[in-house]
């Protein structure tokens, strides 16, 4: 109760909107703009106590954080995650721990969306709030030519097409066109005239941020590449990132 107290002098800044036990796992957070930022995420998202403990151990803030500046850390931490664009999609990286591989196993992409499909209420925390699923393996036809997205989801606040290609290792130049042709299809072939355009959002084991860079330079098509593990990151390797991004910047 004393760090309650000290932590949240004013009780009237307790939301009514979160239960005791939420608060009892939001105290164990030490880093204060970490503890803000789940407290609002959660009272955003309607977060349970379980999928609360989840965001706190895959470390969502400061995967989030890690790829932002000073000044995007601080409204962060104050206002939660605010999805507004594609690029509010990316965490570093993105967390599959639910999907429970061994170590050492040799999976297949295959496996890794069958997977997903199986934990699909676990994704969709991962991904963040406004997905509703498509489909997998949705086919498009081209010149009698068969190409399948892996997963289809819309977002509801964004109103567009969201489509997600997984890919064990690198992601290559060849991936990126491959996700294009699928934008370019939805655009002019699924979209409805009140939908935004699609986005693109390729997941890879491997990234190079160079490669990226250029094969995208100029590019107006909504396309992300990030990076995902099925395994928990070094949290504390992010949280020093996060820490040296406020102190130096």
């Amino acid at each position: 109760m004393r760090l309650l107290y000290n932590k949240y002098p004013i009780c009237e800044t307790l939301s009514h909107k979160l239960s005791w036990s939420h608060y009892y796992e939001l105290l164990k957070v030490e880093d204060n703009l970490a503890r803000e930022f789940y407290e609002n995420q959660a009272i955003k998202e309607n977060w349970t106590i379980r999928e609360l403990r989840r965001h706190k151990k895959t470390g969502t803030f400061h995967r989030i954080a890690s790829i932002k500046d000073k000044k995007d850390i601080l409204e962060l931490s104050k206002q939660g995650q605010i999805i507004k664009t594609e690029q509010d999609f990316i965490k570093n990286p993105h967390v599959f721990e639910f999907l429970n591989f061994p170590e050492n196993y040799q999976y297949s992409e295959n496996d890794i969306e069958k997977a997903i499909i199986n934990n699909l209420q676990q994704f969709l925390l991962e991904l963040g709030k406004g997905f509703a699923f498509i489909g997998r393996q949705q086919r498009i036809t081209l010149n009698n030519r068969h190409y399948f997205v892996d997963l289809v989801f819309y977002h509801v606040k964004l109103k567009c097409y969201v489509l997600i290609d997984l890919k064990i290792g690198e992601v290559e130049y060849e991936h990126i066109g491959q996700m294009k042709l699928y934008l370019g299809y939805y655009t002019k072939e699924v979209s409805e005239t009140t939908d935004n355009e699609p986005i693109g959002l390729i997941l890879s084991e491997e990234k190079d941020d160079i490669m990226v860079e250029y094969a995208m330079l100029n590019d107006k098509s909504r396309l992300i590449v990030s990076k995902y593990k099925l395994y928990l990151p070094d949290i504390e390797e992010l949280k020093n990132k996060v820490k040296e991004i406020i102190e130096n910047k």
